[in-house]
This record gives C-alpha cells, structure tokens and sequence, in this order.
C-alpha cells in the first residue's frame, strides 16, 4: 500500500496478479471501502492491507473473466471458489477472503453502487478451528532466563519476552509501545490495540526488573546519545520491526533448546492459557489481551489437556 494523502491509505492501481491496471470502476470502489474502513471502522493498517489483498485477488479474477461489478452474481461467485479449490488454497484462506468480499459488496450495495449483495447468500467456507499452540511452563522459564552474555542487544531481547509473556501483547503492540506506556511505579502498561481501542494490562516483578535494567543501562547504549519515544529501540535509534522480533524469539528459542517452533504468539497463547489454567476469569483474560469478542477467548479455555486430564482422574468414578 501506498499513501496519496495523510491518513489516509491507498494502494496500487495493479492486479496483484496479472499485473494489468484494474479499471477504473474498480479502483474507485476498493478505494471508498478501504477509506470507510479506515475513517469509520478504525480498522488497523494490517487488517487493512489483509482486505485490500484478499479483494484484489477477486477482482484480478474478474478482470481475467472480462466480468464488472454489476455481473457479478452466485455463478461467478463458484466460479471464483472452484479456482481456489483448483490452486490448493486453504480453507481457512477461502473463509476470510469471502467474509472480505462478503464486507466489501455490502459496503457497494449500502451506498447505491450495487443493485445487490452477490455474496449475501454465499455460505462462508468452513475452515476448522485449531487451537493455540503455547508453551509448557519448563518452557517459558527456560526461555526466560536471563541470558550468560550481559550485551544492551541481549538485555533489550529479555526485557521484551519478559515483557511480552507478563502482558500477552500482541507483537504489532511491543513493538510500537512508546516509553510513556510503560508506568514501572505502578507495574501498569497502556496499549492501544486494534480499533483503537486502549487498555490497560498489568505486569510483574520479572518484567519490570527487566525492564528497569534495561531502561537504565542498556537502552542509553543502544541508542548512543540519539532520541526516541519507541521503549525498545534498534542500533539505528529507530522501532523494531515485526519481522526483526519474530527473529529474536527464534533466536531464543533455539539458546533455551526449545526444539517445537514458536512464534511471538506463542507467548500470547500462553500468557492466556497460564492464566486460565490458574483460575484466572474468562472476562479479566479477554479485557487484558484486547478481544472484543469474548468467545474468541474462550479457545483458552479448550488448551490445557494436561489439566483436563488430571481432573478428570480426580473427579471421574472411573478416572
């Protein structure tokens, strides 16, 4: 995605696939969609560019079958599933692309520029729900070590997936978290999470130990007399990016010879399942990692099969 105006996001008048220019009729509605979900919705930028790219490759299938928005209808709609099917696309990838679609011709529809809603009677894909992947405790523990060489590069890692296993972030949220976020009297940090929407989440004394050693003698290091709002800062004095993170953990991962492969998320589900698994409340873990819908937390509550079981032979008459 491109940028034409402050704020505001655009994206390349390009099929993502053939590489020929959309038509204009094209450009002109994913452009008043993405801008609606931008300005309206306060959709973050990734969920943004994630609708952006799943509409593309709808419309890259309409201009190779020569098809407008308006001759789009249940045929066309198969047609464009079969060729899913054909190249082998999950299922999981089908479902979000048409509850995509599904968005973007109800927004046309809502605002005149469609007679209808093609997709308003298409049957969402079913994809399967797998559950989250965390981290046994052992686990955590080892990689949370601190680490044998003292270096500011290596305190900035451990004061992150400390930081990261006490508050559950999302990765997006560590790593764009600004120093005024982070209240180290109070043990409290502020996010503001996807919507724009702001919380509040406690963390420890693991955490915040990392943290003040990190704020106190590694960070002035890295950024050698240079000056930044972001709390965990690169050798250049900028943010880091996602990318560069998800490096670290594995980097980490492999010192505390964690041999399953793990991700920034995975220290998301575990902070939930943790919690959980310790009598925590459904509502207290959803606030604290940003859902908006509570039943996207409850997976948590499916995760410890450890624990079923052994309450199951506790309690069961025949366990």
């Amino acid at each position: 995605m491109h940028s034409n105006a402050p704020g505001v996001f655009s994206f390349s008048p390009y099929s993502a696939i053939t590489r020929i220019p959309f038509p204009p009729e094209f450009i002109s509605a994913k452009e008043l969609f993405l801008h609606y979900l931008i300005t309206e919705k306060r959709f973050a930028e990734n969920t943004v560019k994630a609708y952006d790219a799943d509409i593309d490759f709808f419309l890259a299938f309409l201009l190779k079958n020569r098809k407008s928005l308006q001759q789009v209808n249940s045929k066309t709609i198969h047609g464009f599933l079969e060729q899913c099917r054909n190249r082998q696309i999950s299922h999981r990838s089908n479902a979000r692309r048409v509850s995509a679609l599904k968005s973007f011709f109800s927004y046309l529809h809502s605002q005149n520029l469609l007679s209808a809603n093609p997709f308003s009677n298409i049957t969402t894909p079913k994809s399967g729900t797998s559950l989250p992947k965390g981290l046994s405790i052992d686990q955590v523990d080892r990689l949370l070590t601190p680490p044998a060489m003292s270096t500011p590069l290596l305190q900035r890692n451990y004061a992150m997936l400390q930081l990261l296993y006490s508050t559950g972030l999302r990765v997006s949220e560590l790593v764009t978290l600004s120093v005024t976020c982070c209240n180290l009297s109070s043990c409290f940090v502020r996010v503001i999470g996807k919507g724009e929407k702001e919380r509040l989440i406690p963390f420890g004394i693991p955490a915040k130990n990392a943290l003040d050693t990190y704020l106190e003698s590694s960070r002035p290091l890295i950024l050698k007399g240079r000056r930044s709002n972001t709390l965990f800062v690169t050798n250049r004095g900028k943010g880091m990016t996602r990318l560069r993170f998800w490096q670290i953990i594995k980097e980490a991962a492999r010192a505390a010879c964690i041999k399953e492969e793990i991700s920034p998320h995975s220290l998301r589900h575990s902070f939930a399942t943790h919690l959980l698994s310790n009598g925590a409340d459904l509502r207290s873990v959803q606030i604290m990692l940003g859902h908006s819908d509570i039943t996207t937390t409850q997976i948590y509550t499916h995760v410890d099969e450890g624990r079923l079981k052994s309450i199951h032979k506790k309690f069961h008459p025949r366990g």
